[in-house]
């Protein structure tokens, strides 16, 4: 069982800067890590993910804007964002990402393991 602790939400107005930081108890070569978020009276959305050979994967909302990161030698995974929208608003969470194969290996942003308890981004 993975244990996650995210940090580092806030308020911000558009087209302002966050980063977000996750500890995590371990990584294992059994899934990815990356991150979900989930506003007011939506669906979660898978936003970024990223593999322990350092491949990532994105959402097409945050495409260009996002980057995943990870520092496994402190057990941390990141989340910087840039350009940020009144869209982005949401709580953010980090979790373990199942993998699919369609000729390589790739992280899934739709099927999710364990996660932490959420840190909330404002956007305005």
């Amino acid at each position: 069982h993975v244990q996650l602790v995210e940090s580092g939400g806030g308020s911000v107005q558009a087209g302002g800067s966050l980063r977000l930081a996750c500890t995590h108890s371990g990584y294992y070569s059994s899934y990815c890590l990356g991150w979900f978020r989930q506003a007011p009276g939506k669906e979660r959305e898978g936003v970024a993910a990223i593999d322990d050979d350092g491949s990532t994967t994105y959402a097409d909302s945050v495409k260009g804007r996002f980057t995943i990161s990870t520092d496994n030698g402190k057990n941390k995974l990141y989340l910087e964002m840039a350009t940020l929208e009144p869209e982005d608003t949401a709580m953010y969470y980090c979790a373990t990402l199942s993998r699919q194969y369609g000729g390589t290996w790739s992280c899934r942003l739709d099927r999710f393991g364990s996660w932490g308890q959420g840190t909330q981004v404002t956007v305005s």
